[in-house]
């Protein structure tokens, strides 16, 4: 686990170099203190799905979560429509919570209990959720999002988004302890590396396995309500391809793509390095879909990379 990672981050770093140092050849003018703010406002959301998305991998089993996006999206939906239907506003975070949570546990329901493949039973629900939100509200935004989640939404510390401060960074600190000193952390790498052995020497795996897609779904349960007090009202469409740039920054993070190996720390700075890349393609205007290319590119090349990885291991 800690070679992959020690191995991972200088080479994410370097990549970062290239980018910034590229984009301060081009454009100039994107290298202010802004555009930090702005890439670490827009990394919030995915960061926090990457740290669900990373944990349901770090599993094994063809872990995967492609729902996140439609979670995202669905959630925030949900939290301003009950909003607008007379719930105390203050309960608000705790809704997104509960639902971002209880859409993550019917994943892990799929997957543990009724044994579905996760690629298609997540890429069901990615549907399910996803179609509900555009549906409810016909495409469009629900605005008037609570007054007082605003500052925290938009406020900043030193040029640092105060949502990437108090939830991103304490909840990658707490995920990496969970992982290496709790038992269900332990659990995860063991039968992420080989199941048939963990089940054998008595590790509840379908148990520990559905409260990662539980926790994928509070992550993004917290991502749609960074949505919400960031841009202060509820859009159907805040979590388009936060499926696809996810799976990317957690295998780009160097988590393996069969689980069981990894860390969080990667998918972090792996996290911080496809924003800005993204960010510095809109600098160049660069077409949206020019940049979902590039992402897709990139997940293929990793994967690639990885397959690599694994034919030396077992050569």
């Amino acid at each position: 686990m800690s070679s992959r990672t020690s191995l991972t981050l200088p080479i994410l770093a370097g990549l970062w170099i290239l980018i910034v140092a590229g984009l301060a050849i081009l454009q100039p003018s994107a290298m202010a203190l802004s555009t930090v703010t702005t890439v670490l406002q827009f990394s919030t959301l995915l960061a926090l799905v990457s740290l669900g998305q990373a944990m349901v991998i770090l599993g094994g089993g063809a872990g995967i979560d492609l729902s996140v996006g439609g979670t995202v999206s669905l959630v925030a939906i949900i939290a301003m429509l009950l909003d607008t239907a007379g719930v105390p506003s203050f309960l608000l975070p705790v809704v997104c919570l509960v639902a971002g949570t209880l859409l993550g546990l019917v994943n892990g329901i799929l997957v543990t209990r009724l044994r579905l493949l996760p690629l298609i039973a997540t890429l069901g629900t990615f549907y399910v959720y996803s179609g509900t939100a555009l549906a409810i509200t016909g495409g469009s935004a629900i605005g008037g999002a609570p007054a007082y989640l605003l500052p925290w939404g938009r406020g900043t510390l030193a040029g640092f988004p105060l949502p990437f401060v108090t939830l991103v960074l304490p909840l990658f600190v707490l995920a990496v302890l969970l992982l290496r000193y709790t038992a269900w952390g332990r659990w995860i790498y063991a039968f992420g590396f080989n199941e048939r052995s963990a089940r054998l020497v008595g590790i509840p795996v379908d148990r520990a396995r559905f409260i990662a897609y539980g926790f994928s779904g509070l992550m993004a349960g917290l991502a749609a309500l960074v949505s919400l007090a960031w841009l202060g009202s509820a859009r159907p469409n805040i979590g388009q391809n936060l499926e696809l740039t996810s799976l990317t920054a957690v295998m780009l993070g160097g988590v393996a793509i069969f689980g069981g190996r990894g860390g969080l720390v990667g998918v972090l700075a792996a996290v911080l390095l496809l924003v800005t890349l993204q960010t510095g393609l809109l600098q160049l205007n660069v077409n949206t879909i020019w940049q979902v290319g590039i992402i897709g590119a990139l997940l293929i090349l990793v994967l690639l990379v990885d397959n690599i990885r694994m034919i030396r291991r077992t050569a």
